[in-house]
């Protein structure tokens, strides 16, 4: 598996209630978005084969970043 780079995001409270109830059926939430922005993507470049997919970009450290 290629090297895991973290990433924070901001839900409304009602989305992270239904991804923790994901929990029960044996998903973790890093693992359901995870496979979601894999297929979501992948629908993309089949829809625009024409279109270049998406390459992964590394980014330098930001004047943010811990």
């Amino acid at each position: 598996m290629a090297k895991l780079v973290r990433i924070v995001i901001q839900l409304p409270a009602d989305l992270k209630i239904r991804l923790d109830g994901l929990k029960q059926q044996g998903y973790t939430t890093s693992g359901f978005i995870r496979a979601m922005l894999e297929r979501e993507l992948a629908k993309m470049d089949q829809q625009n084969p024409e279109q270049k997919p998406l390459t992964l970009v590394p980014v330098g450290k930001r004047a943010n970043s811990r």
